[in-house]
């Protein structure tokens, strides 16, 4: 007896507990299946009114006496990141800067506090902007750069990890959920063996942050960075954050000395000294209405719960994988996630994938494309229904039937 998978897919919306959750985002096109949430999230309406007020009633009324409340905005947005999102500590994590900024920030603390130790390891999937980081801060610091081998579809494991580990090790910088394939790594087991190393362990988590459950208090995780653009829905640019231990602060200093770090700011002293708390992580000027925006899309993820998130991300995954064997299997993809593990995306594999994927946009489904011929499907659960789940890979079902993909280019033009 065959399934309705229509009627599978309303049934399972019926029962979602995060429904409602879908009202409180911006849906300007109801005919669009978006599953790129996690390349960039959709806008909450909460927010458009919080940067309408920051724009018309703060900066435009307030003007400089505004630098009142958003002098703390860093520190705000990082406790509702921790304590509601992230699972760390109050004074854990602040919000600053970008991805990369933050990553060398940390990654050069953590070289600095392992003296003597010349090694930096990380993974050969890891995200470009990693590698590339790590990369120059070896290069700078004349350290080498040690790359473990990972799987594409599965992501990192223990044994590459513990493989790679010895006594000259300083730091080992990984992401959670692997960008391309969703695989979420072995975080307290990595960051054991990393720790029974002697070495630090700083974890990339903008595929995590606001999709999967992220132990950082529970593994006793060093360091972490990630954006609030994907999953957070903080919007295109938004600020990303880092996450440094308590109990390390007073130990690490991070090379970027700017005056939001110092210990006494308005003192305008003639030398750096570093405040005491998370503070010293800190540079420059905080960026206001990316904070505010990030704010919002965090309190809107910690309300909804990171656990239910979590739950119906592997719902909605666990969905598309049975509409993948049944319709899409056939017509010559494979299976690029794991089928158990998964952030909140599902990748499929296929030797034409960038010609689908513009097919799939033309037909007003909007995926992701990575390299090397990979189609990904990003399922953000607060706002993606089981219904678009079906409704997207019927369409993909229909334009693999007809061969309409073929029509386009194999050149790529650009890469979203």
């Amino acid at each position: 007896m065959s399934v309705d998978r229509r009627t599978q897919a309303q049934r399972l919306d019926a029962a979602d507990p995060l429904a409602a959750f879908r009202d409180e985002f911006v849906i300007g096109e109801p005919d669009l299946v978006y599953l790129d949430g996690n390349s960039l999230g959709r806008l909450p309406r909460v927010t458009r009114d919080r940067l309408r007020a920051a724009v018309d009633e703060e900066w435009g009324v307030d003007l400089v006496r505004g630098w009142d409340r958003w002098i703390a905005l860093a520190r705000e947005a990082g406790e509702v990141l921790a304590t509601g999102v992230l699972g760390a500590d109050p004074g854990e994590v602040l919000l600053a800067d970008s991805t990369s900024v933050n990553l060398y920030k940390l990654a050069v603390a953590a070289c600095d506090a392992r003296p003597g130790r010349r090694v930096i390891v990380t993974d050969d999937d890891n995200f470009p902007t990693d590698r590339y980081v790590l990369e120059g801060v070896a290069a700078a610091r004349d350290l080498t750069l040690r790359v473990i081998r990972s799987d594409l579809d599965t992501g990192v494991s223990i044994a590459a990890v513990r493989e790679a580990l010895d006594d000259d090790v300083a730091l080992v910088s990984l992401s959670h959920v692997a960008y391309r394939s969703g695989a979420i790594a072995d975080v307290d087991a990595i960051t054991r063996a990393v720790h029974d190393a002697g070495a630090l362990m700083l974890w990339d988590l903008c595929h995590s942050a606001g999709a999967v459950p992220v132990p950082l208090r529970s593994a006793g995780v060093d360091l972490a960075v990630g954006c609030t653009y994907k999953h957070l829905n903080a919007g295109p640019g938004a600020p990303a954050f880092l996450y440094v231990r308590s109990d390390l602060q007073a130990e690490l200093r991070q090379p970027i000395w700017g005056w939001f770090g110092q210990r006494d700011q308005f003192a305008m002293g003639p030398a750096y000294d570093p405040a005491p708390s998370m503070d010293r992580f800190l540079v420059g000027t905080p960026p206001v209405l990316g904070g505010y925006a990030a704010l919002c899309g965090a309190t809107l993820s910690a309300s909804a719960g990171i656990d239910r998130i979590f739950a119906k991300s592997t719902a909605l995954g666990d969905f598309a994988i049975e509409l993948f064997d049944e319709w899409l299997a056939p017509h010559g993809f494979a299976l690029a996630s794991p089928r158990s593990g998964r952030g909140a995306h599902v990748t499929l594999h296929h030797h034409g994938a960038w010609q689908i994927s513009q097919a799939l946009r033309e037909a007003s489904v909007i995926p992701d494309y990575r390299t090397p011929d990979r189609l990904r499907l990003g399922l953000a659960p607060l706002y993606t229904r089981f219904a678009d789940v079906y409704e997207g890979l019927d369409r993909l079902r229909t334009i693999m039937e007809a061969e309409s993909w073929r029509r386009f280019s194999a050149n790529r033009s650009r890469v979203t």
